[in-house]
């Protein structure tokens, strides 16, 4: 009776997954409790889930992976290789697709492609190449890219954690990479061969933005480069030891002071550390400090001549605002804010908010001197200055104004500015950690995750915990016990006992072909980490069952998981690049079907060269 009831459970959640029309993780956690609540799973074995070692790598990789993103290295990359194509769109395409290969040999195929994807957008307007024809062949490269390491895709983690849990000897690092390889220049081959022939063109007319800018977009648009300069406190200035309320320099001279640059240690460090702090009220001024200012150049010189300063002659840019602890973000205010109709200076807004405005945008008209006086009305945006945790802050505490973007993702950039090659360095020492076998693989992947917090490669643990993407950790978790549930009612066996009648006449390879099949129709409705969930038991048991090596059986479970191209639902990468591409569901099938029928010939042929019965 149980074993009917699991493979009804098990039934109704691939209906459920190919219907696309309830969230996967919700999905497999209404099948974990349909198993404990049916009496086929204890609690403890229901939880079990959570506590699995793929189930930390996965999480961990998400951090390493937000790592690579902050810090710019994959971007790094990924544009010099582009830059190197010139403007030959042959040489484009096949470096595109060796990018987003090797990018997506240590990171998740949806991070790459969602890295990818507006460098190749740009790239293909600025040659004047329909973005049509490049970003399929970018979903399907980043798919493929999950068979050249161990760690590229979930898939690879579940089967190695099959063969541990059987008593046989887990993957190594590389030990899947000949076979990524050989998909790799499969897919190449026949993705350049077809580009032209089965690749919608001319579909997508529109161009696709990004709308969201970056703080030093905003800069740019506001035009703050000419009005911002640099003084230095000299240590005989009348400026020293003093309050900056005291000093009234708004009201003396129209002037603003956005921040403080502060050396500190110098006596007890060979390496001095700079505090950036936002000046306010309850600043005091101390001698050798550098001052942001924001006014005319006149004004800045008659503040200089009376206090005895140093106005440095190097024109400042904007992203001079913009640091691991200040930044900014365009504000708007509501339709029912308490501001409109009132001035800067009533609405104290400084005060309040711990916040400076420092730009008012009125309709494309830009406010940027003698605010304090300005009437604020509905539709202006304000670019405001300040701390990163106090725009963060202003976000959720408000009503009177929304907070354009993504505040902490700005912040987490602007802390990892500069700290691509830390982040390479990191990567680097996790792989050869995890090809060394120093460690057990998961805690390689916790070391390299701490790692790049430590270093500033993420802002902070706030940060980290952002990166997760606990779709993906909820399902990977809550569909391991389903396995458990086939395998302790005897639904494994009887599935694989099904598979050997069926294709047992035909040998160890009419086996596999049948497994690598099934998995690989699965695979198009279903992700690619339940589908490995799913099948990796049964391939295991079915390998046994004819007494031959598992390795072939499971090799092939996770290529054919990973073979998700004939429908746009088959990968999260197939829907980043259905809209930017404008493509519709036919042409996944157009140019996904034949692939796969060309991969699985390949992989027929590959893995039992490889991975010996």
């Amino acid at each position: 009776m149980q074993l009917i009831i699991t493979f009804l459970i098990l039934g109704i959640t691939i209906v459920l997954f190919m219907s696309n029309r309830i969230r996967a993780d919700f999905v497999s956690l209404l099948a974990l409790l349909a198993l404990v609540l049916t009496g086929v799973l204890e609690p403890s074995e229901a939880l079990a889930g959570f506590s699995n070692s793929v189930v930390i790598m996965i999480a961990g990789l998400f951090v390493v992976g937000a790592g690579i993103l902050r810090t710019g290295l994959a971007q790094k990359a990924g544009n010099l290789l582009l830059h190197w194509s010139g403007n030959s769109e042959k040489k484009l395409f096949i470096l595109l697709l060796l990018i987003v290969i090797f990018v997506g040999s240590f990171m998740s195929n949806t991070g790459t492609v969602a890295i990818m994807l507006p460098v190749v957008i740009s790239i293909a307007i600025s040659i004047k190449k329909d973005v049509s024809k490049f970003l399929i062949p970018l979903s399907y490269a980043a798919s493929l890219s999950g068979l050249m390491t161990l760690i590229a895709s979930p898939p690879n983690l579940i089967i190695s954690q099959t063969l541990a849990e059987h008593g046989f000897e887990r993957l190594k690092f590389f030990d899947i990479t000949p076979i990524g390889i050989i998909a790799a220049i499969t897919g190449i081959l026949y993705l350049f061969l077809v580009r032209n022939i089965l690749l919608p063109n001319g579909q997508n007319k529109k161009q696709v933005e990004n709308n969201q800018l970056s703080p030093k977009d905003l800069i740019q648009n506001y035009h703050l480069e000419g009005i911002l300069h640099r003084v230095q406190i000299t240590e005989g200035s009348p400026m020293v030891d003093k309050l900056l309320s005291d000093l009234k320099i708004p009201a003396q001279y129209q002037l603003c002071i956005l921040k403080i640059d502060r050396k500190a240690g110098e006596s007890r460090s060979l390496l001095p550390i700079t505090y950036q702090e936002m000046a306010g009220p309850a600043s005091v001024i101390h001698a050798k400090d550098i001052l942001y200012i924001q006014g005319s150049r006149a004004q800045v010189e008659k503040l200089v001549n009376d206090y005895q300063l140093v106005l440095e002659t190097e024109e400042l840019e904007g992203n001079h605002l913009v640091s691991s602890q200040l930044g900014v973000a365009e504000v708007l205010l509501t339709p029912y804010s308490k501001l409109i109709n009132k001035t800067i200076r009533e609405i104290d807004f400084r005060e309040k908010y711990n916040l400076n405005i420092i730009g008012i945008n009125r309709k494309g008209t830009y406010i940027l001197k003698e605010m304090s006086n300005v009437h604020l009305r509905f539709g202006d945006a304000l670019l405001v200055q300040g701390s990163w945790d106090e725009i963060d802050l202003l976000s959720k505490e408000t009503k009177d104004v929304v907070v354009v973007g993504q505040p902490k993702v700005h912040a987490s950039m602007a802390s990892a500015s500069g700290k691509a090659p830390i982040a390479g360095i990191i990567l680097l020492f996790m792989v050869v950690l995890m090809i060394l076998e120093v460690f057990p693989p998961v805690i390689s992947v916790l070391i390299g995750a701490v790692f790049m917090i430590i270093t500033g490669c993420l802002r902070n643990m706030d940060d980290a915990y952002g990166q997760l993407n606990w779709e993906s950790i909820v399902l990977i978790a809550c569909m391991l016990p389903l396995a458990t549930a086939l395998e302790k009612t005897g639904g494994m066996e009887y599935l694989s006992e099904g598979i050997i009648r069926l294709l047992g006449d035909y040998g160890p390879t009419g086996v596999l072909i049948g497994i690598y099949l099934v998995t690989m129709v699965f695979g198009q409705f279903i992700s690619n980490t339940a589908t490995a969930v799913l099948f990796a038991p049964i391939a295991m048991n079915a390998a046994l069952g004819i007494g031959v090596s598992p390795y072939p059986f499971l090799i092939a479970v996770a290529v054919a998981a990973s073979m998700a191209f004939a429908t746009p639902v088959a990968s999260p990468t197939n829907a980043l690049v259905m809209t930017a591409g404008g493509y519709k569901f036919s042409d996944f099938v157009k140019i996904g079907i034949p692939m796969q029928i060309v991969m699985f010939i390949v992989m027929m042929l590959a893995i039992p060269m490889i991975f010996s019965f």
